[in-house]
């Protein structure tokens, strides 16, 4: 039979008179084709979660652009403010150093006192002492929000691998927020209350970022939906982490429109999504729901009340299962 033939467990016996076996009937069917189907279905189910993270990723280089964007602009308007403020110095400095030289040498003329006091009213230099030290410290915080994002993003992206990573979650968590800024900005203030204590947690980096985003994302979208586009006030995502005995356990809690009673069974499954069309494909919270339960041993479930919020309590092992082991051994 080919491998796609199932045997029923228990065969037939027939015996004769004698108490011999005459013969044995086993029910045999061919369920290639049902075989087929699920391994066609499986590998739908990767290629669909494969584009989820595309379009993900293509949806945060976008929101990224534009956070980058910002500071880069006053940075710039401030370039070119300092480099006419140093057009209109250059010529009262210019000047100045004229009148010293003529001071030194006693022949001080009213016509270069005057042309002096003329650069010095056209420069505006009261202004100008005042308004440049705001525009270096603008460009250099400017910078540093650039330099903040970047980092987050080489955070965020952590290369993939089989083998596990101990990382300061806290940290891996942040830059997340971070990157997703773009997502929750407008309509959400994020609150964070971070374990100090928390000691390094041996994880796959990428993956639970991808796991804290999704949950992110999904919060701001709910907070979306009650607060608009937040001109009237926003909502809050509040972020904990606390070390739980021997897992390391991750709460985001949102004020938004809570997961309705119907939905809540169904919440992880892969393409369920309560939003309208266009608006999700149902594989965020699915694939979380992987990364934390089957690639982490760990457990992710939520508490959530209707027109209050949802919150999600991600719970993962410190250290792997072998290393736990070990530890306990000893």
């Amino acid at each position: 039979m080919g491998i796609g033939a199932f045997l029923s467990p228990t065969p037939w016996w027939w015996r004769g008179e004698d108490g011999e076996v005459q013969y044995v009937m086993q029910a045999a069917r061919d369920i290639s084709e049902r075989k087929q189907g699920e391994e066609a279905r499986q590998q739908m189910e990767i290629q669909l979660r494969h584009a989820q993270k595309l379009e993900t990723i293509g949806q945060l280089a976008a929101g990224i652009a534009h956070e980058i964007n910002t500071p880069t602009q006053y940075i710039g308007d401030n370039t070119r403010f300092l480099r006419d403020a140093f057009g209109d110095l250059k010529n009262v400095l210019l000047l100045q150093a004229e009148l010293l030289q003529a001071a030194k040498s006693g022949k001080v003329s009213p016509e270069l006192i005057a042309e002096v006091e003329e650069a010095v009213r056209i420069a505006d230099v009261d202004y100008l002492t005042g308004e440049i030290p705001k525009a270096i410290q603008q460009s250099i915080d400017g910078v540093e929000r650039v330099a903040h994002i970047v980092r987050a993003m080489k955070e965020f992206s952590h290369p993939g691998s089989d083998e596990k990573t101990v990382i300061n979650l806290n940290q891996a968590i942040e830059s997340t927020v971070t990157v997703c800024r773009h997502e929750w900005r407008y309509v959400a203030e994020v609150v964070t209350e971070f374990d100090s204590n928390l000691p390094g947690v041996a994880c796959l980096p990428g993956e639970i970022n991808q796991a804290v985003l999704s949950i992110v994302v999904n919060a701001a979208h709910a907070i979306g939906d009650v607060v608009g586009d937040g001109s009237k006030g926003k909502g809050l995502i509040t972020i904990k982490t606390r070390q739980c005995g021997e897992m390391a356990e991750i709460r985001i809690s949102d004020s938004g429109t809570g997961i309705p009673e119907k939905a809540r069974a169904k919440i992880f499954e892969p393409f369920f999504t309560t939003k309208g069309v266009g608006k999700g494909t149902g594989q965020g919270l699915a694939i979380a729901h992987s990364v934390v339960v089957d690639k982490h041993s760990g457990t992710i479930c939520f508490e959530t009340e209707s027109g209050r919020g949802t919150t999600f309590i991600i719970r993962i092992p410190i250290h792997p299962r072998t290393e736990r082991k070990e530890r306990k051994a000893a």
